[in-house]
């Protein structure tokens, strides 16, 4: 029996944070994990469109360099198409 992989699973998304005075972070992961209104949620390649409320707290990317984790005052993530977008109240240094 021979399995196999569609490659497509492993590419990345595009993501970017914006605050409404300036570009947090812009650039290619693997995979992000959010502070949803209702509790955290984790966002890979090929998710199904969707907008959501974020409360305060980590977005922590995955990418080619490891993890990195950015903190915000809340906002909303929009998803479409391995396009992902951030729109943050603030972000925290």
């Amino acid at each position: 029996m021979t399995f196999f992989i569609s490659l497509t699973f492993y590419k990345n998304m595009h993501l970017e944070i914006i605050t409404p005075d300036r570009k947090v972070f812009e650039g290619e992961v693997t995979s992000a994990q959010f502070p949803g209104a209702d509790g955290l949620f984790e966002v890979l390649n090929n998710h199904a469109p969707m907008i959501a409320a974020l409360k305060a707290g980590n977005v922590t990317l995955t990418g080619a360099a490891g993890r990195e984790a950015i903190r915000i005052e809340g906002g909303v993530v929009e998803v479409l198409r391995n396009n992902v977008i951030v729109l943050a109240e603030g972000v925290v240094a």
